[in-house]
């Protein structure tokens, strides 16, 4: 997914995004797997999105 593909009004907030990165590295133990990074790298991109969105609507 990339950053550019995000429909507007679609993104969740990001705290909720961050709350899921948070359990994955908790159940990860620190330590990701492949298919644990690439889930992360997809909630990074979200959560940035995110986080562009709450900029643009305080804006």
């Amino acid at each position: 997914m990339s950053p550019d593909s995000v429909v507007p009004g679609s993104v969740r907030p990001a705290a909720e995004v961050n709350e899921q990165i948070r359990a994955l590295w908790m159940r990860a133990g620190g330590s990701l797997s492949a298919q644990e990074r690439a889930e992360y790298e997809l909630l990074v991109v979200e959560w940035a999105a995110a986080i562009r969105a709450d900029v643009i609507e305080a804006a």
